[in-house]
């Protein structure tokens, strides 16, 4: 079993707000993605590096409400201003990966978009796990790597600050699977998510 970084979510009370978001913080468009029929949500993607990628995620109020809470806190967190909602670890064994990982990042749920399916943990209230500070987990099927395809707008991801005040604890558990120097935990007082992109015009921070 191994991670990698598979994206960044930013979540929003509609896919407009979120939009003009990115567009602000990072000077570019994202480009629309498409529906999560089971979640009643849908987003906007684009590529971050070779397969990472920044995901712009809104409940979607063309379809009715899904039986179980929305992921990515979104039901939780209402009209709250769109916002660096958590980070996804891809893996080759999802179900060995939740052996080991809080029982609070919840189970593997099977969602789709389109023709893509994917398994990606879930808890039950729909919850961000330590705030979003401990990463979603998510399995995609083999050969299928979507980052890698998605519409490029010349940005790249530089840093992931994580603070939290279990932020050691958190590196602690993900460090026999996982290494990449581009995150950095830190340990503090106030929760956030912190990523540093190198965009055509510039670095820019997104939180």
């Amino acid at each position: 079993m191994n991670f990698q970084l598979d994206h960044l979510a930013i979540a929003a009370a509609d896919l407009a707000s979120g939009v003009d978001f990115v567009r602000e913080r990072l000077g570019v468009d994202i480009p629309a993605g498409g529906a999560h029929p089971k979640m009643s949500t849908h987003n906007h993607l684009m590529r971050l590096g070779e397969t990472e990628f920044l995901e712009v995620i809104a409940a979607d109020p063309s379809t009715p409400a899904p039986q179980q809470p929305r992921w990515y806190a979104i039901d939780r967190n209402g009209d709250r201003p769109p916002r660096l909602a958590t980070w996804i670890l891809s893996t080759n064994d999802i179900e060995a990966a939740c052996a080991v990982l809080p029982r609070s990042i919840g189970a593997p749920m099977t969602v789709s978009r389109g023709a893509l399916t994917w398994q990606i943990t879930v808890p039950d209230d729909g919850s961000m796990p330590f705030e979003g500070a401990f990463p979603t987990i998510i399995q995609w099927p083999d050969g299928k790597v979507p980052g890698a395809a998605m519409a490029d707008r010349g940005c790249r991801l530089s840093q992931l600050v994580v603070t939290h005040p279990l932020a050691g604890y958190v590196e602690t558990l993900l460090k026999p699977h996982f290494q990449d120097e581009r995150i950095v935990f830190r340990e503090g007082v106030t929760i956030s998510l912190e990523a540093a992109i190198e965009t055509p015009s510039g670095l820019r921070l997104v939180s």
